[in-house]
């Protein structure tokens, strides 16, 4: 059976919170962040999502699973900024023939990682440990979101182990065809593109089945429907959305007042 489940420790105090509440709560901390470029927000922010996991119910080492891409992702980005972006202004750390060092280039790249890690683990914690049909149960009854995107959404998230496995299939297919690059890169990257490109046009057609098969059921039509999930927003739930406001608004603060704000704009 597809599924994708929630991996929070169960009877987590923020993790039982209403489902758009940690995800308001995960947008307004992600783009307060955006204002700025320098590393100490972030880093601040970062320091504040680690802190809060427990209460998340989300172990260490979970996240550090789940979240592999993103950090590889990170560190590809600081190693190609630090090497070959234009500014180079600031004082000479390293000067080894092509490869110039700065200390402006290395605020402005490691700036940059902190934030993206900043903003996207939010969202890796809220999806961590929110069941997707509670997501949209409470999309549909707490935002009034139209029940076509609502389901449309739950089945994509429903759909997304289903890429894995077919993507394993096509490669074991095409292994039974002798269709193999060996150790030739070039020809490992024409196998990805095209194993890519097979993925996407499945992903399409699957897709389209499925907004043909939520037309013929009704979801789009005005007719008001019923959830059998009922999703409250309570107190604590606002309650969790300020938080994340004014957490965000004090990363802010201590960078203004250390002097390193540096705004997106302007």
């Amino acid at each position: 059976m597809i599924t994708i489940e929630p991996v929070a420790v169960s009877g987590a105090p923020l993790a039982r919170r209403n489902p758009v509440a940690k995800l308001a709560a995960a947008l307004v901390f992600s783009f307060t962040l955006v204002a700025t470029l320098d590393p100490v927000a972030p880093a601040l922010a970062i320091a504040v999502e680690l802190a809060v996991l427990p209460l998340f119910g989300i172990r260490y080492r979970l996240l550090a699973r789940r979240a592999w891409p993103l950090l590889a992702s990170a560190a590809g980005i600081l190693v190609t900024l630090v090497l070959f972006a234009a500014d180079r202004s600031g004082r000479v750390l390293l000067d080894a023939g092509p490869v110039l060092v700065t200390s402006g280039v290395l605020v402005t790249a490691l700036g940059l990682v902190l934030r993206l890690l900043a903003v996207a683990l939010p969202g890796v914690i809220v999806f961590a440990t929110t069941d997707p049909t509670d997501l949209a149960d409470a999309l549909i009854q707490n935002t009034k979101a139209p029940a076509r995107f609502a389901i449309g959404a739950l089945a994509a998230f429903r759909l997304v182990p289903l890429l894995g496995q077919e993507w394993q299939m096509i490669s074991m297919a095409r292994r039974a065809r002798g269709v193999d690059a060996g150790r030739n890169p070039l020809a490992k990257l024409r196998l990805f593109v095209s194993t890519a490109f097979a993925l996407l046009v499945g992903a399409i057609r699957r897709a389209t089945r499925l907004a043909v098969a939520m037309d013929a059921r009704g979801f789009d039509a005005g007719t008001p429907r019923t959830v059998a999930r009922r999703q409250c927003f309570s107190i604590a739930d606002g309650l969790l959305i300020v938080a994340a406001a004014v957490l965000a608004g004090a990363a802010l603060t201590v960078s203004v007042l250390l002097g390193t704000f540096r705004p997106l704009i302007g």
